[in-house]
């Protein structure tokens, strides 16, 4: 049976995501950016939550695990970094694999943003939680891990099936297409970042997204091809990559 996502606004630009298991009525929250709402919405939607899957560290996807888990008694699963700020009920690395009643979630590396990052996968229903790894036109910032790293987490990522849906944490998508507009001019992207402002005028959400979407039109997943616009023609594509996320860590549009 199928997983049924439920995304809903958290904090000032986050989103909450609760995944339910169809065939056993267990759900999953990840991340826990705002306790308060993430335990309204299980209570209207009557879901009993039996995990939380940490992407990383960082207050705003960690800082609810103790009120949640004190208020569910779910199990707390992710990396060892997240010990810094909540207790783990289970450490996990890339590879791995953590199950949700019948769903399958593969754990895989994506440090960068921090340095032991993790996505959520689920095969069988081409849904993957990317956290702040992977964003709709956009990626993290590099807190912690170097480009290279981060380079090879988004080519993980870029590796899954076109058809993958993704559930980024932040709603980013506005700002990151003025930025890919300033870089990159191709057509699927001019058309996608108009979709993008008129959806952002009506106050919908841009998220999830798609992988076949993001390696059309994401300056950071199409960075060897717009080397030589950022002045890295020639080099290593992680390089391209650095070159694309120092432009964005610039941009005031």
């Amino acid at each position: 049976m199928p997983l049924t996502v439920h995304q809903f606004p958290c904090l000032s630009d986050n989103y909450g995501f609760l995944a339910r298991d169809e065939a056993s009525g267990l759900a999953a929250c990840i991340d826990t950016p705002e306790a308060g709402a993430i335990l309204r919405e299980l209570d209207r939607l009557g879901w009993k939550l039996a995990l939380i899957l940490n992407t990383h560290w960082h207050p705003d996807h960690a800082g609810g695990n103790a009120d949640i888990k004190a208020a569910t008694g779910a199990s707390v699963v992710g990396p060892a970094e997240v010990t810094r700020i909540s207790p783990l009920d289970r450490e996990v690395r890339g590879g791995d694999h953590v199950m949700l009643g019948e769903t399958r979630f593969e754990v895989i590396e994506s440090g960068g943003h921090t340095l032991g990052h993790l996505a959520y996968y689920d095969a069988d229903d081409a849904v993957a939680f990317v956290g702040d790894t992977l964003f709709a036109l956009g990626c993290g910032r590099l807190f912690e891990g170097k480009p290279d790293q981060m380079w090879a987490s988004l080519q993980r990522l870029a590796a899954l099936p076109d058809e993958t849906t993704v559930y980024c944490a932040h709603e980013y998508t506005a700002s990151n297409a003025r930025f890919a507009l300033s870089v990159d001019d191709a057509p699927a992207l001019k058309a996608r970042a108009e979709q993008v402002f008129a959806a952002r005028e009506r106050g919908e959400p841009t998220v999830p997204t798609t992988i076949g979407l993001e390696k059309a039109t994401n300056p950071f997943l199409r960075a060897p091809l717009l080397a030589e616009r950022v002045g890295a023609a020639g080099r290593p594509d992680h390089e391209a990559f650095a070159a694309v996320r120092s432009a964005k860590d610039l941009f005031k549009g």
